[in-house]
Formats: structure tokens, sequence, C-alpha cells
């Protein structure tokens, strides 16, 4: 059972994380750039939510969606 567990940290330590600690050491060379990175990916997250609400206010206009409180089985 141990080496499950160890076997799921090096999988998280020497894979996954990788890309986090290249941000890492990067902050170290170049902060500028890697806020750039960052803010890059907070303006897309932003973008998205945007484009998000707006859909789910064309769809709230077009009465689309169905807000009775019996629309799911499990609420009656």
């Amino acid at each position: 059972m141990r080496a499950f567990f160890e076997a799921i940290q090096s999988l998280f330590v020497d894979f996954l994380f990788l890309p986090l600690d290249a941000l890492r050491h990067l902050e170290l060379s170049s902060w500028w750039l890697a806020n750039i990175i960052s803010w890059s990916l907070m303006a897309i997250c932003g973008y998205y939510i945007v484009y998000w609400c707006k859909q789910l206010k064309k769809h709230q206009d077009n009465n689309e969606e169905d807000q009775d409180t019996t629309a799911h089985s499990f609420l009656k």
C-alpha cells in the first residue's frame, strides 16, 4: 500500500507539477515574464466567464430555460 501512495507522490511531484516548478524558477529570473503568463491566463478565464454569462442571459431572454421548480423530478 505504501508503494501505491509513493507512486501517486512521484506522479505529481515528478511530472504534473513540472510546469509550476518552471514558473517558479522563471519568476526568480524574470518577474515580469512570470506575471505576464499569470495575467494572460487570468484574462483568458475572465473572457470565458463573460462569454458564459452572455450565453446564459441570451437563453434566459429567449425563455429557453425551464425555471419551474418541478422541472427536476427530485424537487417534486
